[in-house]
């Protein structure tokens, strides 16, 4: 857990919070389609029980958050805008909701989907 020492006490963020908010913010991006699994294990694990941070995984280094997005894209767009921008994206929401900095986010790019018209 991120901790903050405040004058009446302290503040804790668990990494299942910091996840969701990540979750959030990469599902709204531009050419996202869902988040994908990290492994197969993983996979296997969402399908018998829906986890809201599925796709996110979140460590701390040495008080620094770092946070890894798994994701699947639009297939026929730009991976790469696409990853940027979900990267900034999720960056831009954790840090403006915790106040606190983030080190890394890194985006994998588990997929590709072609969406039927």
């Amino acid at each position: 857990m991120t901790a903050d020492n405040a004058p009446h006490g302290s503040i804790q963020v668990s990494p299942r919070a910091i996840a969701t908010i990540a979750y959030q913010a990469a599902v709204q991006s531009y050419g996202v389609v869902g988040l994908a699994a990290k492994n197969f294990l993983d996979g296997v694990s969402n399908f018998i029980v829906k986890d809201p941070t599925h796709g996110i995984e979140v460590s701390y280094d040495e008080g620094a958050i770092n946070i890894d997005i798994y994701i699947v894209v639009e297939y026929g767009t730009n991976i790469k805008t696409i990853a940027a921008s979900v990267a900034q994206t999720v960056r831009y929401s954790v840090e403006k909701a915790l106040g606190l900095p983030i080190q890394h986010v890194n985006v994998h790019v588990q997929g590709l989907r072609v969406s039927a018209d």
